[in-house]
């Protein structure tokens, strides 16, 4: 008898070979994520690929975040000082905020090359647009990170209900400086005010 074949699984969430342990940890991120949406997204912040660590997921329940995270929650006004990461969770969802990922998973190793990583965000990006549209429906779409600065002319071609806001016609990228931080604060108040959607540097 011939051995039988084995199926790869593909994650649905970011079109990897998925593990049990990736599968799991998507779900884990999935459900942190659904537990502090709000009912209505007043900005969605849209990253190309979700952070490899817990601390840098802004719904983890880290002791303490970085990277990402940390420059979200700048962003949002919120003090970590003296707070757990449910206290924070809640101020950002009061606040109006929700992320998510065009990847819903880190990316492994062996697909990080800038083509592999062009190719996965590529082919997910009809779901996430549907997913804007259908199901998130924010009022403004700010585009976070550089695995996204390739693809900001699909998203400005999409009819996605909602008003993007860039940073001066590229995505905006948080380092934990104040520079970044500030830009994207001041971006998102001239869009609440009614002003120009884009920044300047």
């Amino acid at each position: 008898m011939g051995s039988a074949t084995v199926k790869a699984i593909f994650c649905d969430g970011c079109g990897q070979a998925a593990s049990a342990e990736h599968l799991a940890a998507r779900f884990r991120r999935l459900e942190w994520a659904t537990r502090y949406r709000p009912i209505h997204v007043n900005t969605l912040v849209l990253g190309g690929v979700a952070p490899a660590e817990d601390a840098e997921f802004v719904y983890s329940d880290a002791v303490a975040f970085r990277g990402e995270a940390a420059g979200l929650l700048r962003v949002a006004g919120i003090d970590a000082a003296g707070k757990s990461a449910e206290e924070m969770h809640h101020e950002f969802q009061r606040a109006g905020f929700f992320v998510a990922h065009v990847l819903d998973c880190p990316v492994d190793k062996a697909e990080a090359s800038d083509a592999n990583l062009r190719e996965l965000i590529a082919k997910r990006l009809p779901a996430t647009f549907t997913r804007i549209r259908r199901s998130i429906k924010p009022k403004r779409l700010v585009l976070l990170g550089s695995a996204l600065d390739g693809f900001v002319e699909n998203f400005r071609r999409e009819e996605l209900g909602c008003s993007l806001i860039l940073d001066a016609d590229r995505t905006f990228k948080l380092l934990e400086t104040d520079g970044d931080v500030e830009r994207l604060r001041a971006a998102l108040t001239q869009a609440q005010n009614g002003g120009p959607l884009n920044s300047t540097r």
